[in-house]
């Protein structure tokens, strides 16, 4: 794809998010010269994929900000964040609301940091280790389809706080596709699951779902 008409698609993040600040606009343009940059030395995004950065990525990442608004002081963390998503999105989303993105693989934490130091992303941090090695303790921990969702929730019931400063009780989201009746079942209707086709038109989302679990 021609890289203007590439960056062009970072306006589907202002048609579902109209009132973004100059800066935000900024940072989310930015996205497509760095992550095809990164790409092309540490495969993040599938090569296949990186073309659709903005809807399959990004914009995605961006259905958890549908769901809740991170009030200033939220601290969350993305697990299995991989090159980013859905933690750098949301960070520029939420200026004030604290990120903390951990993955297992050093090349990808990597990333993180270089994109958010460019982006100038003061509200991100970022940790290389194994789920089961972070300690401290969020509001939330959302993750994106890294593993089936009684073992997230095994892994992470640790991390989240008993403090409440958001409308939505602290827990977890998750951004995951296909059937998740089975995965979901044991949670009961504790669990609930959004289908994204509710935000969003493009047909990629048809398949996509948010699942919500306090906990």
């Amino acid at each position: 794809m021609p890289k203007h008409q590439r960056t062009m698609n970072y306006e589907l993040i202002t048609k579902y998010f109209p009132f973004l600040t100059d800066r935000q606009k900024e940072q989310f343009a930015a996205l497509d010269a760095l992550y095809h940059d990164w790409n092309s030395k540490i495969n993040v995004i599938s090569r296949k994929d990186i073309d659709n950065l903005y809807e399959h990525h990004v914009l995605h990442s961006l259905a958890i900000a549908e769901v809740i608004r991170f009030k200033p002081g939220t601290s969350i963390m993305d697990l299995g964040t991989g090159g980013g998503f859905p933690g750098i999105p949301l960070a520029i989303m939420f200026p004030e609301a604290k990120f903390h993105l951990v993955d297992s693989i050093g090349k990808k934490i990597r990333v993180c940091e270089e994109v958010s130091k460019t982006l100038k992303l003061e509200n991100i941090t970022t940790q290389w280790c194994r789920a089961e090695e972070v300690k401290q303790q969020f509001h939330f921990v959302v993750s994106r389809a890294v593993m089936p969702l009684p073992d997230l929730v095994k892994i992470t019931r640790k991390n989240i706080s008993r403090e409440q400063i958001n409308g939505l009780p602290n827990g977890l989201i998750c951004l995951k596709g296909g059937e998740l009746e089975n995965e979901a079942k044991p949670f009961g209707k504790t669990a609930q699951i959004t289908s994204l086709s509710e935000y969003f038109e493009e047909e990629f989302f048809k398949t996509k779902k948010l699942v919500y679990l306090a906990i």
